[in-house]
């Protein structure tokens, strides 16, 4: 049920209401949902997931994956952008890796929800979505 006035709920008497989790600064939402952005692509999920596993360089992701050297190279500029990556030369080579295992979890986590098949996703659709990259 809900009162006459904006913002006031009137909650069941069974239910104890938990008070309301920390606010964050916009600042910090902002950056949080940026960062997510960058991570949004299934390409990029790739090779975060591939440089959880070790340091790789452009070919190397580009075996791994099996997509297109100018397509991993722009995956991995959105990446660097925005401080997912970093690349250190190597002579004629940019090795790149995570610049933090967080954002690692991030993606582990969000690809194990969807393997486990949470409630909402079709496993058809998921099956063809995997299937494209």
């Amino acid at each position: 049920m809900t009162a006459g006035v904006r913002g006031e709920h009137v909650h069941s008497p069974e239910r104890q209401v938990p008070p309301p989790a920390p606010r964050k600064p916009a600042r910090t939402l902002s950056a949080a949902g940026e960062l997510l952005r960058a991570l949004a692509a299934p390409v990029r999920i790739a090779i975060v997931l591939q440089l959880r596993e070790a340091d790789r360089c452009v070919h190397e992701l580009v075996e791994a994956l099996g997509v297109a050297q100018p397509l991993i190279s722009q995956h991995l500029r959105v990446l660097k952008a925005a401080g997912v990556v970093h690349g250190e030369r190597h002579g004629r080579e940019v090795v790149y890796r995570l610049v933090d295992e967080h954002l690692a979890h991030i993606v582990v986590d969000a690809v194990t929800h969807v393997d486990e098949g949470p409630r909402g996703i079709n496993q058809t659709d998921r099956t063809t979505r995997t299937e494209e990259m």
